[in-house]
């Protein structure tokens, strides 16, 4: 890693620095924009204290929906705009079935369609949260706040795509990283003021915090490194020649934060009903039993992480058309038939890694809500492990491969100057 950052500095990669760089211009802007509080509103006014499940999306966007920022809705919408163009791919709607199997044109099209859903679900967002937060407007002022969200979202996409194209990484994912990272010094320092009370317990109460902290990054590190590779042989001797070590790889943590975002959501719309309606008997009702602070709650959200982790995961990984695409290239694994007992044996590897990767990541996302019952007096935005950890660490991985990528490349193309 040391050696890395060494040669990111060298001046013979000029390109990737300044690739680097661009890439925390755009951030500055982001960060920038996450300070600007939507105009016309009364901050004394606003009802964003406490969020419920909107937390996590207020996390991804750096405290920026607490704020009311006009980057409060982050790119959360073309997120789950993705989500559910994805789901809907699944040949749901046969049109977007058919799009995904015309390979870069369909993709296209696709991302197009996903755009287009994720800035009208921004609106509607916007406008909901508005009505939610934000009390005496008239519908012109709600009209108001939620096109300037939405225009928010469309200038951070933008943004993303920019990072994607001239920085390193991906840009909507160094976006949302990027609005977590932000967090977490407040967070260790309302940890320090809540722990430290002038006594050697306070202190070790605080030292063990920051121990388990690391351990559980560490953990998420492996979470994220683990795979389960399958060894795979081609029938034909130029294949097999080329592809000797080829292989499967199935990650433990297939389905990425998609579940618990999905969950979040889902649990997410009843407590934004009772924002929007306004009617004492239905909040009461969700108070009471449908957020993660009651043991029904927390149970509903915890099976939903589970029970859409293998869902997403069979989703991405299509086991019938890997066994499809193995056989038409002449591949096979070792001891086991193509065709039917491929599948079967493929979907076996799979539900057991999945299992796996699915219990591990309920855990991570319970983390947080049980470290707030253990530790009531501590404020909400101390936490320890939860999604956030996990996009940071994921993110962070890619991001490195891609720079390693990028000087590996380089040292090749000089090397082949000097020849």
């Amino acid at each position: 890693m040391f050696a890395t950052i060494k040669q990111i500095f060298n001046p013979r990669n000029k390109e990737l620095q300044k690739r680097i760089l661009f890439t925390f211009a755009c951030l500055i802007v982001f960060k920038v924009g996450t300070a600007i509080v939507v105009p016309g509103i009364d901050q004394a006014s606003l009802g964003t204290r406490s969020l419920g499940f909107l937390e996590l999306m207020n996390v991804m966007g750096g405290g920026a929906l607490e704020r009311f920022s006009i980057f409060a809705l982050g790119v959360m919408p073309y997120i789950t705009a993705q989500i559910i163009i994805q789901l809907l791919e699944m040949d749901i709607v046969p049109y977007f079935a058919d799009l995904a199997k015309q390979g870069g044109t369909g993709r296209a099209k696709l991302n197009q369609i996903t755009r287009i859903a994720g800035i009208a679900l921004a609106f509607v967002q916007g406008y909901i949260y508005s009505f939610t937060y934000m009390s005496g407007g008239s519908v012109i002022d709600y009209m108001s706040y939620s096109l300037t969200l939405t225009a928010g979202t469309c200038v951070l996409l933008w943004l993303g795509d920019l990072m994607t194209q001239k920085g390193i990484g991906n840009g909507m994912s160094i976006i949302i990283m990027a609005g977590i990272i932000s967090n977490l010094p407040n967070m260790f320092a309302q940890a320090w003021q809540g722990l430290i009370d002038g006594t050697a317990r306070g202190t070790i109460l605080f030292v063990i915090y920051v121990i388990v902290y690391l351990v559980i990054v560490l953990g998420i590190v492996f979470f994220q490194l683990a795979e389960r590779r399958i060894p795979i042989q081609y029938s034909n001797k130029q294949a097999s020649a080329m592809g000797a070590q080829s292989y499967l790889p199935f990650k433990l943590n297939s389905a990425g934060v998609v579940p618990v975002i999905f969950a979040s959501a889902l649990l997410a719309i009843p407590s934004m009903i009772a924002g929007f309606i306004k009617k004492d008997a239905f909040t009461a009702f969700v108070s009471k039993w449908l957020t993660t602070n009651v043991p029904l709650g927390f149970a509903i959200y915890i099976i939903l992480i589970f029970v859409f982790s293998f869902f997403y995961a069979f989703l991405q990984l299509k086991p019938k058309e890997m066994a499809d695409n193995l056989q038409k290239n002449g591949g096979y694994i070792p001891g086991v038939r193509p065709g039917d007992d491929t599948v079967k044996y493929v979907n076996n590897v799979l539900y057991k890694i999945t299992f796996v990767g699915s219990f591990a990541l309920t855990v991570l996302a319970a983390l947080p809500i049980i470290f707030g019952m253990v530790a009531p007096d501590l404020p909400s935005s101390v936490s320890i492990g939860g999604t956030g950890l996990l996009i940071v660490v994921g993110v962070a991985l890619e991001t490195y491969k891609q720079i390693e990528g990028s000087l590996a490349m380089t040292s090749y193309r000089k090397g082949r100057r000097n020849r």
